[in-house]
């Protein structure tokens, strides 16, 4: 429940006049999960982490009303970790969102580091909202948000909604660099929703030694059939590379704009293309308690042998109108020269990587508890 600052205005007199104005609200997030990742090497860990859902947050948004149906709104938003208390990015106060925007009648426009179309549609994606161990859309990595990002949001008309963005890449080290570019379409009516909602950013043409641009493309379709709903998701995208962690641990184009929103080009992974699906269905079985199972995969095209399948199933029990408790169980199967694992809406604290990772079965178990104020 958002928890207006009207009452602390009131006790505070004028001490704070820029929290009294009309319309700022402070809110925010808890969720922690108890882990556990076993893999087909022989190792497992168990862990306290944050945000299997909802990665824990500290956030204020508002705004002003300036007349004639024009608004000025703003969000700043700070990603934590509850299981430690540490800041979820030590670098940045706010590293979830930090925007400044005006909602007018013809739609809104935004400016600031701002979360990807493909990022929000998440509940549209899958019945865990694409967060959760078992999801191979957030396995394989979903573009997150973007610094100095521009974006216009349209009014929904005959069901539809359109969203543009561009994020300026602002880097002086080269003159050709290029930003990344967002265009999405939501569509909803009655029991259906679909949509898509698509990245794409070019390399540096003057340095680059592969000149594929890294693109994700998401099309999405709910369908609501009374107690329940099912979820059908399909993407294609090359933005998967290897790290320390693994042979599809990283992405070519960092997954959230930091520190700039380009790449440098150099990377022969960015010719590797991927086809992700899922299918997944829930259905509340009572007014607090809402069960769920999804099947999903990820098909390397290239034919490098780099694809893995997922399966989970799951629930979720409301306590309170704010408190969620919740448990996963999930299993990832990785092709002999695939190397994804698991994530939730933030990395695991305690996780598994290198040789219990690649081409590895990996089985997890998560059980939690969300809190929103």
């Amino acid at each position: 429940m958002k928890r207006k600052i009207t009452a602390a205005c009131l006790l505070a007199g004028t001490a704070v006049p820029a929290l009294c104005q009309t319309g700022v609200t402070l809110y925010g997030t808890l969720d922690e999960y108890i882990g556990t990742i076993r893999s087909s090497s022989g190792a497992h860990i168990t862990g306290l982490n944050d945000g299997a859902i909802l990665r824990s947050r500290l956030g204020v948004r508002g705004g002003e009303d300036i007349g004639g149906g024009y608004r000025i709104i703003y969000t700043l938003e700070q990603g934590l970790s509850a299981d430690s208390g540490a800041a979820a990015d030590s670098s940045r106060l706010f590293d979830r969102q930090a925007w400044l925007g005006i909602a007018t009648p013809v739609g809104e426009f935004r400016a600031g580091r701002q979360n990807t179309q493909a990022f929000y549609i998440g509940g549209a994606i899958d019945y865990t909202e694409r967060t959760t161990f078992g999801s191979m859309f957030n396995t394989y990595g979903v573009p997150s948000r973007y610094d100095n990002d521009l974006s216009y949001k349209s009014p929904r008309m005959a069901g539809v909604q359109l969203d543009l963005h561009y994020a300026l890449p602002e880097n002086s080290a080269g003159a050709d660099n290029k930003g990344v570019w967002q265009l999405a379409l939501d569509y909803q009516n009655g029991p259906w929703r679909g949509g898509y909602a698509g990245v794409l950013a070019s390399p540096n043409r003057a340095t680059a030694t592969v000149r594929e641009r890294i693109e994700y493309h998401n099309l999405y379709l709910n369908y609501q059939y009374g107690a329940g709903k099912i979820y059908l998701a399909a993407a294609r995208s090359n933005n998967s590379t290897a790290n320390a962690n693994g042979r599809n641990t990283g992405a070519i184009l960092s997954l959230v704009g930091s520190p700039n929103n380009f790449f440098a080009g150099s990377d022969a992974n960015a010719r590797r293309y991927y086809n992700l699906w899922e299918l997944s269905a829930d259905y509340r079985v009572s007014p607090a308690l809402r069960v769920g199972a999804m099947l999903g995969g990820a098909h390397d095209t290239s034919g490098g042998g780099a694809g893995a399948r997922s399966a989970n199933v799951g629930g979720y029990y409301d306590l309170s109108r704010r408190t969620l408790l919740y448990g996963f169980a999930s299993v990832l199967k990785n092709d002999a020269s695939a190397g994804f694992r698991f994530s939730s809406s933030a990395a695991p604290s305690a996780n598994l990587a290198g040789a219990n990772v690649n081409g590895k079965r990996l089985t997890g178990l998560q059980l939690g508890i969300l809190h929103r104020f």
